[in-house]
């Protein structure tokens, strides 16, 4: 069984985005390739391009449980109703476990500068040790299999 939490870590830290690296953690669980999932997710970094809005990893989070357990019918309430309820649950247990889904917040808690807009910062080992980012998609990807488990 794939360790999604690891994986989504990993990923990170080879250079994806925040929201890339959770959505390719699950290419098994998605059926979508490593290309197209990296560039679904690639506006999702930074809150939604460095806005620093909902945090990617969250984004992401959504994305594959509506891809795994997602509804299709516009005409079934009850399936939206369902979904929006799950995304919900996701959403407390990441804040929960995690103090914000806010990108801004959670990198100010962090010390690290959350100001909105701005080119990407490289990928330096400062940045790395600066960032909770890597925790924040294994803790993503982590409620993502509790939840696929428990459904």
């Amino acid at each position: 069984m794939i360790d999604h939490g690891e994986r989504a870590r990993a990923l990170f830290l080879e250079g994806y985005n925040c929201a890339q690296a959770v959505l390719c953690a699950f290419t098994d669980v998605t059926g979508l390739d490593m290309d197209t999932s990296a560039r679904l997710a690639s506006s999702f970094g930074g809150g939604l391009a460095r806005l620093r809005e909902v945090c990617g990893t969250v984004s992401a989070a959504a994305m594959v449980l509506g891809m795994a357990r997602g509804y299709a019918d516009p005409k079934d309430p009850q399936a939206k109703k369902a979904h929006y309820e799950r995304v919900r649950d996701f959403a407390a247990r990441f804040k929960e476990a995690e103090g914000s889904i806010v990108c801004r917040e959670l990198l100010a808690r962090a010390k690290v500068d959350a100001t909105p807009g701005g080119d990407p910062a490289a990928r330096t080992v400062e940045y790395y040790q600066k960032r909770p980012c890597p925790e924040l998609a294994r803790q993503a990807a982590h409620i993502v299999d509790l939840m696929l488990e428990e459904s």
